[in-house]
């Protein structure tokens, strides 16, 4: 297996995570240039209550702190979801050397699917790849909200804790 889909099968592990959470299933990981991971994440924003709490702004968080510099010009980001608008900015003001994407975000898609933010001449911009198992970071999203709806419909508790 390629290294950009064993990251992303980590990305994925953080993804699987926030859906045990009741977050939506996004993750995110970080490598350096040596391809050590120093950041890996997952959505907070319910349980954190932050509207910023998305994967990638976490992991950038984490991956800043730990290189002890908000540049992350040698860092690659690893997300199961095209990054929205808060988070491709996040992407060029970190520096952010490369971006790899599974699944597209056809309703808040920034890199490709709504609007590219980095064919705006921002100061930076990132090599991006995207569609890195696409079809499993798709299935969770999807599986996730169908669970949602099915949970709404037969009037049980959306909530993962009170299943158990």
């Amino acid at each position: 297996m390629l290294f950009d889909e064993e990251m992303m099968l980590l990305a994925i592990e953080q993804a699987k995570l926030a859906a045990s959470l009741g977050e939506v299933p996004v993750g995110a990981v970080i490598t350096d240039s040596s391809g050590n991971v120093i950041a890996s994440a997952h959505n907070t924003r319910e349980t954190a209550n932050k509207p910023t709490g998305h994967a990638e702004i976490n992991a950038i968080e984490q991956a800043a702190a730990a290189v002890g510099s908000r540049r992350l010009s040698e860092c690659t980001l690893y997300v199961t979801l095209e990054p929205c608008p808060m988070c491709a900015g996040a992407v060029i003001n970190s520096g952010l050397k490369r971006l790899v994407y599974g699944a597209f975000d056809e309703k808040g898609g920034a890199c490709a699917s709504v609007i590219n933010l980095f064919e705006y001449g921002f100061s930076h911009t990132p090599l991006v790849r995207s569609r890195i198992l696409e079809s499993e970071c798709s299935a969770l999203l999807s599986d996730f909200f169908r669970k949602l709806r099915d949970d709404k419909c037969s009037g049980r508790a959306a909530d993962p804790a009170q299943e158990q």
